[in-house]
């Protein structure tokens, strides 16, 4: 039945109001003067602003530059707090430079601002980028605690522009269109899903090489990268590694898990946990000087009665089916996009509308449109500016994925099963 007709008939019939659950993760509320005053026609160039010229960075950059005639977007101004990694960005752009990013989002031809610096940035850049009245693409997660993740939706609902966070998976069509099926019934109740995103490292997990060129009070403005971080004297394993230190990172929970968390969020409808608890510890590299750990472990019981189960090693890669479980059927996702699997259930045999018998075959193959991709991500976040389309990742979004995360980190560091109190909007002790 894969792929047929009937098989999609079946599946699609009232998609049309899943969709309405869809957009709810989008932009779709009015436009206040400074968001009419930042739209761009349909044609006209966008003009972008790349603050931190990191290797990330430098992904997106070259992404944006192919898209530089296709597209009429250009890299017009970058900002970096280490004058290599400054200069090597403008040779490769041609972009006008800037070492402190206040300055760069003064420049009132910037249409909006890719923030590709530590999370520990995220939050001030990300404010000060709406006060400029700059359309924002910032890396993921989209801050580094929860506070300012909910300072952040208040901030971007109230000024109207558009932030598109970086978790560049859902820019694969998989999610959207499984949450349509979800919606639909098709796996009848879900019940649980899991996911992971897991590595293997020979030596030293996110042990990144040292640049000896670094040197602070010469080429590189370390107070500065600090920033709203505590204080510390010198470390080129801090500024180098800095996904390894608690102060600038979640570790794996804000690095990898937030990619996969995301996609089953979007996938079933859901939004904050009921309840988060983390597991894990540095169980391979006991030696290494990371404070994060190379195992970690979270399980988030949602107001739904879904379970939601995460899994990460640094020292194993061999991975787990990404599942999401239902009553009736059971939705694996794929390389190609995903497959739908109907259960065989004692008393009841038959699953579709029309009494059709239905056994171990698979029900239902999605193959994928678009990919885990920052081409497309901004090509959205693009679309958005100038046409008002929904964002894939929005600030609606992000909130959601640094809640489960940020509370699975806190679970882990504290040893403790926590709640969500959604009235306050706070952590608290179960």
């Amino acid at each position: 039945m894969e792929n047929t007709d009937i098989s999609r008939r079946k599946f699609v019939k009232g998609l049309a109001g899943g969709v309405a659950g869809i957009a709810a993760f989008g932009s779709t509320q009015g436009m206040s003067a400074l968001s009419y005053s930042s739209i761009i026609g349909a044609n006209e160039k966008l003009n972008i602003g790349v603050i931190g010229c990191g290797g990330m960075a430098f992904s997106h950059m070259e992404a944006l530059l192919a898209m530089k005639q296709s597209d009429n977007v250009r890299i017009t101004a970058v900002c970096d707090i280490y004058t290599k990694r400054l200069e090597q960005a403008k040779k490769l752009t041609g972009a006008q430079t800037f070492k402190n990013y206040k300055e760069l989002l003064q420049n009132k031809d910037i249409d909006y601002v890719l923030i590709a610096t530590p999370e520990h940035w995220h939050y001030q850049m990300t404010l000060d980028a709406i006060s400029a009245g700059k359309h924002i693409y910032v890396e993921k997660p989209m801050t580094h605690t929860i506070e300012q993740a909910k300072d952040i939706v208040e901030k971007v609902e109230a000024s109207k522009l558009k932030l598109q966070v970086g978790v560049q998976g859902m820019s694969d069509d998989s999610y959207e269109t499984a949450h349509k099926m979800i919606q639909e019934g098709v796996l009848g109740k879900v019940v649980m899903a899991h996911i992971d995103y897991s590595r293997n490292y020979p030596d030293d997990f996110w042990a990144y090489e040292i640049d000896t060129d670094a040197k602070p009070g010469v080429n590189l403005d370390w107070d500065a990268w600090l920033g709203p971080a505590p204080k510390r004297p010198w470390d080129p394993r801090r500024y180098f590694q800095w996904r390894r230190y608690w102060d600038y990172s979640g570790g794996i929970a804000t690095d990898l898990f937030i990619h996969r968390l995301t996609r089953i969020i979007k996938a079933v409808g859901l939004k904050n946990p009921d309840y988060v608890v983390a597991t894990g510890g540095k169980w391979n590299f006991v030696d290494s000087v990371a404070e994060i750990p190379d195992t970690f472990n979270m399980m988030l019981d949602y107001p739904e009665k879904i379970t939601v189960m995460v899994v990460s090693s640094l020292a194993n890669d061999t991975p787990i089916r990404h599942l999401i479980r239902g009553h009736k059927a059971t939705l694996e996702f794929t390389r190609e996009g995903f497959t739908i699997t109907p259960q065989e259930q004692t008393n009841q045999a038959t699953i579709s509308s029309t009494g059709e018998v239905v056994k171990g075959a698979r029900l239902f193959t999605h193959k994928k449109t678009g990919a885990e991709d920052v081409t497309l991500h901004h090509r959205n976040l693009q679309a958005a500016i100038r046409k008002n389309e929904i964002l894939k990742c929005d600030h609606n979004l992000g909130f959601y994925g640094v809640v489960a995360c940020m509370m699975g980190v806190e679970s882990l560091r504290q040893r403790k099963y926590l709640k969500w109190d959604p009235q306050n909007k706070v952590v608290t002790e179960s």
